[in-house]
């Protein structure tokens, strides 16, 4: 089957957003190349507090050199996703090494201080101020999962459409913020992006259609994990779309004065009621 590589180059974050709904997918379907072992599995996306996906290009001889784009989203107070923020990534590396490799990349933000860290804009280094960890992988394996939750990333990568692993060491992730500014109309930094001050973009439907579905895939696991767990004992599936804004509410004119001595006030205290 023909490996159809993704573009490492830094391009418009429309183009971006759609370049990491397909990874998304290349990473997480069962294929003749993917086994049900050979997949992120659901659980650790729908889990996440924040995800970055990139393609990367590395270079080397004598000295290798990795460079690349991509996005990063951060999960909402709410539940919901963000919306996207254009990154880059660049680095050096040792080792003799000779040829290019273009692979896809997938960063897993597991905690609040790594999604803070995304937020606060700039260069940021793996390896460095955050602790990495190559992720897990197959459909059932929660349990590992649990005991690797202390690293704050996991990073899963794809080199010619199969995994591979990935040194991070010294890489720094880059914020892209012309790019975020001419999509976004306004000069707006990562970190207003990541903590939902702008609504998620049209032009990403994609990415967070397929978001939602490991969500779903994780709650249909866990019914039949648990079948005498129902799901009104589960919490809302959160949406990957922001809610609407709530109609104003217009106060109540005021009623006629209540002469019932019993509750001679109530058309007030209801009204003062609904202002807390």
């Amino acid at each position: 089957m023909k490996v159809v590589m993704n573009n490492p180059i830094p391009s418009n974050l429309k183009s971006e957003a759609k370049k990491a709904a397909k990874i998304l997918r290349e990473f997480t379907e069962i294929t003749s190349r993917n086994g049900p072992d050979k997949i992120i599995p659901p659980h650790v996306i729908a889990k996440a507090k924040g995800l970055a996906v990139l393609s990367v290009i590395k270079a080397g001889f004598l000295v290798t050199a990795r460079g690349g784009s991509g996005i990063v989203l951060a999960r909402l107070p709410n539940g919901t996703w963000s919306a996207p923020s254009a990154i880059g990534i660049a680095g050096l590396g040792g080792g003799f090494e000779i040829g290019i490799e273009v692979s896809d990349l997938v960063i897993i933000l597991n905690h609040e201080r790594a999604v803070e860290a995304f937020a606060k804009g700039g260069n940021l280094t793996l390896g460095g101020n955050l602790t990495v960890a190559i992720g897990p992988l197959g459909r059932n394996l929660e349990g590992d999962v649990a005991l690797r939750s202390s690293a704050a990333v996991y990073t899963y990568c794809k080199s010619r459409g199969l995994f591979a692993g990935v040194s991070l060491e010294g890489t720094c992730l880059i914020e892209r913020k012309e790019t975020n500014r001419k999509f976004y109309g306004q000069d707006i930094r990562a970190s207003a992006i990541l903590l939902g001050d702008v609504p998620f973009p049209a032009q990403a439907d994609d990415l967070y259609e397929i978001l939602a579905s490991f969500t779903e895939v994780y709650e249909n696991e866990e019914q039949k994990n648990n079948p005498g767990k129902s799901v009104s004992d589960r919490p809302a599936r959160p949406s990957t779309r922001p809610e609407p804004p709530k109609p104003t509410v217009r106060p109540t004119p005021p009623a006629k004065k209540n002469t019932n001595k019993l509750y001679p006030e109530l058309p007030n205290d209801y009204a003062s009621a609904g202002g807390n």
